[in-house]
């Protein structure tokens, strides 16, 4: 096949966005099956932990058992911690471990990178060696939903939190064109952006219904009189923590992206799926396929019709701030 002389590389990075974020699986077979693959791959939050099993060489498997997830199995992985998050996470990474194997992010057949958060101090921290699920569990650990991980010292929370676009991680990497997936692009300002997390996200402990006697009673404090329309419901804890993140990381992502274009933003429009409506993973492929064929113009312009060569990429420090 013959080569472009400019010899551009290709950096895909993915984004953040809890169960939106099987939508880059479609983003990835589409740009595959137009002859385009990526050279450098990144990602934040479920963009890393999707990133990095496509970077290791087994999307495929992560797509089949995703295509056969249900509700149940995803309460299934839920284990409650009573620490510094409400999930631990061990039950989620002990299965992937299982299915997909652990190995270093050196040894995976495309160069990559995560992005977290270092909880004492706020700076963006670049994960770029070391056991993958390791990895995309810090860059994963949604503050208060996860506990943080500890690593090399310090513990590490959401990538969200500061970069949840990393497109200065894969300019950093090397790459001259990236193509970057935003999953809250559609989301801010719609009704729909708003959706509670779900009526049985955490399966019910004893002390649930102290705690839902406890909001109602707070909530009648606030409620209207016999004469003047019922005020909605209150939202749950959940829902508050769940759209209180999707907004942060909204405003973070159009300040970043402003200052730190994509070349080409593939924009899946999810606004509709909630924080962990990980079952749904076969209407979320199928829009990140769609968002992607749409911009494949766009793509084709910047590249030309043969897809650029790899090569090597430069180091990076574990990490560093931009």
């Amino acid at each position: 096949m013959m080569t472009r002389p400019n010899r551009l590389r290709i950096g895909l990075a993915l984004g953040s966005g809890a169960a939106r974020g099987w939508s880059h699986i479609g983003v990835i077979q589409a740009l595959e099956e137009a002859g385009i693959r990526p050279d450098i791959v990144c990602g934040t939050s479920i963009g890393a932990l999707v990133g990095g099993i496509y970077a290791k060489g087994r999307l495929d498997e992560l797509e089949s058992w995703l295509r056969s997830l249900s509700w149940s199995d995803v309460v299934g992985f839920l284990d409650i911690s009573m620490g510094s998050g409400l999930i631990k996470g061990s039950k989620l990474l002990g299965f992937l471990a299982h299915r997909l194997g652990e190995s270093d992010i050196s040894e995976f057949d495309l160069p990559f990178a995560a992005v977290a958060t270092d909880l004492h101090t706020g700076r963006e921290v670049w994960l770029e060696k070391g056991p993958f699920l390791e990895v995309a569990r810090a860059s994963i650990s949604v503050p208060g939903l996860f506990t943080p991980v500890l690593r090399d010292g310090r513990y590490l929370v959401d990538g969200g939190l500061v970069n949840p676009v990393p497109v200065s991680l894969a300019r950093a990497m090397g790459a001259d064109v990236v193509i970057a997936v935003d999953l809250g692009a559609d989301m801010l300002g719609r009704a729909s952006a708003l959706q509670p997390v779900s009526s049985s996200v955490i399966p019910a402990e004893p002390g649930d219904g102290l705690m839902a006697r406890l909001q109602a009673g707070f909530a009648s404090l606030f409620s209207s009189s016999d004469d003047e329309p019922p005020a909605p419901p209150p939202p749950s804890l959940m829902d508050v923590l769940a759209t209180s993140i999707n907004i942060m990381q909204i405003r973070i992502t159009r300040s970043r992206l402003a200052g730190e274009p994509a070349d080409v933003l593939v924009a899946p429009h999810l606004a509709h799926f909630a924080l962990l409506d990980f079952h749904r993973a076969a209407e979320a492929i199928d829009e990140g396929r769609r968002a992607t064929e749409s911009v494949l113009p766009q793509i084709q312009a910047l590249l030309g019709p043969v897809r650029p060569p790899g090569g090597e990429h430069p180091t990076l420090q574990p990490s560093t701030e931009p």
